[in-house]
């Protein structure tokens, strides 16, 4: 198993169909972060808790309103422009660069937050993603197919 959260979210990433499953949530409501933390913690064997959501959203929530968002925004904008613009081009990977280190940063304080939190627990471990899910999101295809992604590479990872 992927022991820090970073290493975690790559892998499960690069799996066949995550990314438009990711995308779909997000345009949704979802924050992609949250849902990769999800099936980390749920992979850990994590307990959720009223009190363990409300934690993770406080951390997410403003990080993603005042840096991942901005960031992302300013991409899209320029995506047309860049096209035709070299220079831009090049500012635009620079943005796109910025966002993932943003997106890195916020999973590395979400990790830090979960942190004190026991893993291997006994307890039902199985609805980090709809809690964390957008209300939109919660009955959508997607959630599925990340949940079955990630169950997948934790079955990989266990060698089973």
């Amino acid at each position: 198993m992927h022991t820090d959260l970073w290493n975690h979210a790559l892998a499960l990433y690069a799996k066949p169909g995550v990314e438009d499953a990711c995308l779909a949530l997000q345009q949704r409501g979802g924050d992609v972060c949250l849902l990769l933390c999800a099936t980390w913690l749920q992979a850990r064997r994590v307990a959720p808790s009223a009190e363990r959501i409300t934690a993770l959203r406080e951390v997410a929530e403003p990080w993603q309103r005042h840096v991942v968002t901005p960031l992302r925004s300013l991409r899209q904008q320029w995506r047309t422009a860049a096209h035709d613009d070299a220079p831009l081009a090049a500012l635009r990977e620079q943005v796109k660069g910025l966002e993932l280190q943003a997106e890195r940063t916020l999973l590395e304080r979400l990790q830090e937050t979960s942190r004190q939190w026991p893993a291997g627990s006994h307890e039902a471990t199985d609805d980090w993603l709809v809690r964390l899910a957008p209300g939109l999101g919660r009955d959508h295809d997607a959630l599925q197919q990340l949940r079955v992604a990630a169950v997948g590479l934790q079955d990989a990872e266990d060698g089973v």
